[in-house]
């Protein structure tokens, strides 16, 4: 792999990672909010977000690594 393509899936990685994290924490702090049919206090909404960015991390990771082996390497080879 070269440094490009690994700077090029990296900054994909990067560029999704917030918005990848907060979609998660809104579906995760939703169906706990259903589970314990109660609001959240802080510090559950707190680790529900800690525990968003965890998941996010691969997430991207994987989707940028497939993106830029499927889509960029049939357009520029």
């Amino acid at each position: 792999m070269t440094i490009g393509k690994t700077l090029s899936i990296l900054l994909l990685a990067a560029l999704l990672f917030f918005p990848v994290a907060k979609i998660i924490w809104v579906l995760s702090a939703r169906r706990l909010h259903r589970k314990l049919k109660r609001e959240l206090t802080a510090d559950e909404v707190k680790g529900q977000l800690q525990r968003a960015r965890v998941v996010a991390i691969p997430v991207v990771l994987l989707f940028s690594y497939l993106f830029h082996h499927h889509v960029l390497s049939s357009i520029y080879g």
